[in-house]
């Protein structure tokens, strides 16, 4: 649109041939655009972008060495009215100049505050230099509309004179030092680091070594018996059915054993003990016939007592001829039993005589075996 303008947007519009608001001698306007009369009203435009300034400057200290100092100062015309009014009133017409005005403010305090410091304190306090120096001149920044960002001091020397470097020297000698000491250790963590990587090393290969042999050793067990397992397993078998066999041997001769004697020995036993018991009968038989007639009194009484004696004995001693006698105590059982069978045939014989009315004598002259045959004459 004719007349219509509009700035930038870093970039201020002054307009001039009109009434502003307060003093001001130009109407201000940013961010938006206005309408411009022609021939009556007069625009012109003002940079708010950020600018710099650089200050080269030979300083003194307060020792009287002198340095050569070398800064930068980033700035810009402030944001407000009257920031933009007081900067356009100076620099409108050659803009470039703020950096030059800029440069020598900061020049002088610069110049002002380092004369009141020790190269050591400029040295070490850097920061605090610059925050002096931004402090000092924000006053008159101010004044000409003027902000500064940042101020950047980018070296400080002393030409040939060599103090900076003779301060620091010792500095520079314990830290020459430091790192050699450092460079040693480092050297020797290097080479403890080898021999320890070496013996690692070594261990390792004798580690492998030890393993390999031991599974050499295993394979080759393996493959032993392996090669063995067939006449071993064959040979364990024999042994086991040889065992077996041997034990059913022992246990076939055992039943054998125990066969024959309930077969053999037993019956044997049996008859043997009958046919002395039968003999001991007889010889008693002999004995009470001979005492029995040398009784006057008693002998046809007796001698047909003694005639079934045999037979009383006889018919016990029969039973032990088909028994399945199990003697505890061997022949002294078989002796106790063939007396029990005689005293047991000579209880009987004598009931049968108390049973007939006649008694034995008490003098013992009638008792079978004590008496001697009577004289027939």
């Amino acid at each position: 649109m004719f007349g219509y303008k509009v700035p930038a947007p870093d970039e201020a519009m002054l307009i001039s041939g009109g009434r502003a608001a307060g003093n001001a001698p130009f109407r201000v306007v940013t961010g938006h655009g206005a309408y411009i009369m022609p021939f009556f009203r007069k625009v012109r435009f003002l940079t708010l972008a950020m600018c710099e300034a650089e200050v080269e400057e030979r300083c003194v200290t307060q020792q009287g060495i002198t340095l050569n100092v070398r800064a930068v100062i980033a700035f810009k015309v402030g944001n407000d009215s009257e920031s933009i009014v007081s900067a356009g009133q100076r620099f409108l017409s050659d803009q470039n100049q703020m950096a030059v005005l800029t440069g020598r403010i900061f020049a002088g305090h610069l110049r002002s505050i380092i004369g009141s410091m020790t190269v050591e304190q400029i040295i070490k306090e850097r920061q605090k230099l610059a925050t002096e120096v931004l402090d000092g001149s924000k006053e008159e920044m101010i004044k000409i509309g003027l902000t500064v960002d940042a101020l950047q001091i980018q070296s400080i020397d002393d030409g040939a004179l060599g103090y900076i470097l003779a301060m620091s020297a010792p500095h520079n000698a314990a830290i020459q030092q430091q790192a050699q000491i450092a460079q040693a250790k480092a050297n020797q963590a290097a080479a403890e680091a080898e021999q320890e990587s070496q013996r690692n090393q070594a261990e390792f290969a004798r580690q492998t070594a030890i393993v390999k042999a031991q599974y050499k050793a295993e394979v080759d067990k393996a493959q032993a018996e392996a090669s063995q397992a067939g006449p071993l397993a064959e040979a364990q078998a024999q042994r086991e059915v040889l065992a077996m066999r041997t034990e059913l041997a022992q246990r076939a001769a055992e039943l054998r054993q125990q066969e024959l004697v309930s077969e053999v020995v037993k019956p044997a036993e049996a008859e043997a003990e009958r046919v002395r018991i039968l003999a001991v009968a007889d010889a008693e038989k002999m004995k009470i016939q001979a005492e029995a007639a040398a009784s006057h009194n008693r002998v046809a009484l007796d001698r047909m007592l003694i005639d079934q004696l045999p037979e009383i004995v006889k018919q016990a001693a029969q039973g032990l001829s088909g028994a399945n006698l199990t003697v505890l105590n061997g022949a002294d059982g078989l002796g106790q039993m063939a007396t029990g069978l005689v005293g047991q045939g000579l209880a009987i014989f004598e009931s049968l005589r108390g049973g007939l009315g006649q008694q034995p004598s008490g003098n013992g002259s009638d008792q079978i075996g004590l008496n001697a045959p009577p004289d027939e004459h």
